[in-house]
């Protein structure tokens, strides 16, 4: 029997050379892109996720685009793999969702999110619900029904902070109320808390195994997953027979229950599932990272404090921000760009071609995974001077930042462009306003940024917060 062994394992390590030789004349003849296919099966998955566990961004790719160039073949997750770091194919790739490239991701996420998900959607379906997202979440409606609640939630969650706290944890606790009140009116309390919490354990699943025995990370996210769906089920049926009553709500939950789409309470419930996620988890990374850049760039600190001091010197103590003082923070929305460029908390997107497609004297062979970098963009010296450092003035007019739409894409772009991007600006600028008019900070301990599974700091920033006095001059009676 060792002997069988050793023989089989002679052959095997014979053979690999060969494997690799087949390779790499496959690919020439195919005119795939210059790369790397790595070892057989697992390909180069263990040298991407080790290197995103380091303080560097983008050293998996940075690595490549030196020996390869900005396309290049890779083979991570299970798949052969394009990826690009260029901006014109990544525009290239956005645009032709839906004609070249389909939406393709990991059977963790697909299984959680519900096959009924937004991200999920494809075709005329996708382009109904995303037309009907953006419309909720546009800037007329975020100013004549959304603000208030905004601003109203913000401020009741930083009256609650005091002395030493975890930012993204508080982070995360508004952004989730945020979203429940803007899918389904919903006010903080125990439900909404106990909501999230079970909504914490699916979002830790999206980067696990999609085996139950397999992962215990992913066997609490499905069994979270049914909890959640069957809170929101519970709260759909209700609303449902509501709105047949004539009890009408501003919500999208409303839009949903009144249009004319005809879903049933589980198309429902996976289409609000999949939107807490987009409400929820990014955008409140980008308001911890937002402080936190701040925090070690004193210079823009001073600057953002002293816009908002203006601001907030024209109205009465508590008094609510309005429309037209949000369009009155240009350096805010300096800070806003600048944080999305550095941040990346949407690193890039995967999607699968439908075709064999050639692109910049290349071809990616019909059915391979492309993976559309937008990390690697931003942090480009060719497209940004001193890309890996933050610096809002860059945005200023004149400042000599590029800025074209194929070069800064923190939203994505094409058919599946964020819907809720104007939303996410709106709600980080009245965060960071409330913010530096009430509070100081410090932080309490040095902490620092992790790029794997997601973006994010290792210890959830913990921070030492303290009372601003207020600014105000109460000029308005």
């Amino acid at each position: 029997m060792a002997a069988f062994v050793f023989l089989l394992l002679c052959v095997t390590l014979a053979a690999i050379p060969f494997f690799f030789l087949f390779r790499a004349s496959r690919c020439r003849r195919r005119m795939l892109p210059p790369g790397n296919l790595g070892l057989p099966f697992i390909g180069e998955t263990l040298q991407l996720i080790s290197a995103y566990k380091t303080e560097n961004p983008e050293p998996f790719i940075d690595e490549r685009v030196k020996r390869f160039g900005p396309i290049f073949t890779t083979h991570v997750f299970g798949e052969p793999t394009v990826f690009s770091a260029d901006p014109e194919t990544n525009r290239f790739i956005l645009m032709n969702e839906g004609k070249l490239f389909d939406c393709s991701y990991p059977a963790s996420i697909s299984n959680l999110l519900g096959r009924h998900s937004l991200l999920l959607m494809k075709g005329s379906l996708h382009k109904r619900m995303h037309s009907l997202t953006m419309s909720f979440a546009n800037s007329s409606n975020i100013r004549d029904h959304l603000l208030v609640d905004i601003d109203r939630l913000v401020r009741l969650n930083l009256d609650s902070w005091n002395g030493r706290i975890f930012l993204m944890e508080e982070a995360k606790k508004i952004t989730f109320e945020l979203t429940v009140k803007q899918l389904m009116s919903f006010d903080p309390g125990e439900w909404t808390e106990s909501l999230r919490k079970e909504y914490v354990l699916v979002i830790e699943g999206f980067f696990t195994v999609a085996l139950p025995f397999f992962s215990t990370t992913y066997s609490r996210a499905i069994k979270a997953r049914t909890k959640v769906a069957e809170a929101l089920s519970l709260i759909v049926k209700q609303r449902r027979k509501q709105s047949e009553a004539g009890e009408k709500k501003k919500d999208i939950l409303e839009t949903l229950l009144a249009g004319d789409y005809g879903f049933s309470d589980e198309h429902i419930v996976d289409f609000l599932l999949a939107l807490l996620v987009a409400g929820y988890e990014t955008t409140s990374t980008i308001m911890t990272l937002a402080v936190k850049f701040l925090t070690e760039t004193p210079l823009a600190l001073a600057q953002l404090k002293e816009e908002h001091d203006q601001i907030r010197a024209e109205k009465r103590e508590n008094e609510a921000l309005e429309w037209s003082d949000y369009k009155s923070m240009p350096f805010t929305q300096c800070v806003v760009n600048e944080t999305l460029r550095v941040a990346n908390i949407i690193g890039g997107i995967f999607r699968r071609a439908m075709t064999d497609i050639p692109i910049k004297g290349y071809t990616i062979p019909k059915g391979w995974k492309v993976f559309a970098s937008f990390r690697a963009v931003h942090l480009d010296r060719d497209h940004f001077k001193d890309a890996r450092s933050f610096n809002p003035w860059r945005w200023q007019e004149n400042s000599g930042t590029t800025s074209a739409g194929n070069v800064f894409t923190p939203f994505g772009g094409g058919p599946r462009l964020c819907p809720g991007y104007e939303l996410a600006r709106v709600e980080l600028s009245v965060f960071l306003h409330h913010l530096v008019t009430r509070l100081s900070w410090v932080p309490a301990e040095e902490d620092k940024l992790v790029f794997f599974p997601t973006t994010r700091t290792q210890k959830r920033y913990p921070i030492n917060v303290q009372r601003r006095n207020h600014v105000s001059k109460l000029c308005k009676e």
